[in-house]
């Protein structure tokens, strides 16, 4: 059985979140979470927090065993765009688009 985390509107574009959920994906959690840990992005802060809170909803809402959970699946879809706009040259000015992502990790137990 597959249980799952959602972080929805983080400020980090799928595109540079998705380079950080490619290394985890199929892995064990203990491993998923040594390599969120030592990976010098800023996407790996917030992926490493919906994989910890996809664990913790499988132990404590499922019964389910630590050691034996894995990455099943893992991905970032694009959010809200909040867009912005710089002044530039005559009075004109140039978009902004500040982009968001949804993060989903679904883990389950191996058997």
């Amino acid at each position: 059985m597959e249980v799952k985390a959602t972080a929805k509107t983080l400020r980090i574009p799928p595109r540079k979140a998705r380079l950080v959920i490619d290394l985890i994906r199929g892995k064990d959690v203990a491993e998923a979470a040594a390599i969120l840990r030592f990976t010098p992005n800023a996407a790996a802060v917030a992926i490493g927090k919906t994989l910890k809170s996809a664990v913790a909803n499988a132990v404590n809402n499922n019964d389910m065993d630590e050691e034996k959970l894995y990455v099943k699946a893992c991905y970032a879809n694009e959010g809200i765009t909040l867009k912005r706009y710089m002044p530039r040259a005559k009075g004109s000015a140039s978009a902004i688009h500040k982009r968001t992502s949804h993060i989903t990790v679904v883990v389950d137990e191996r058997e």
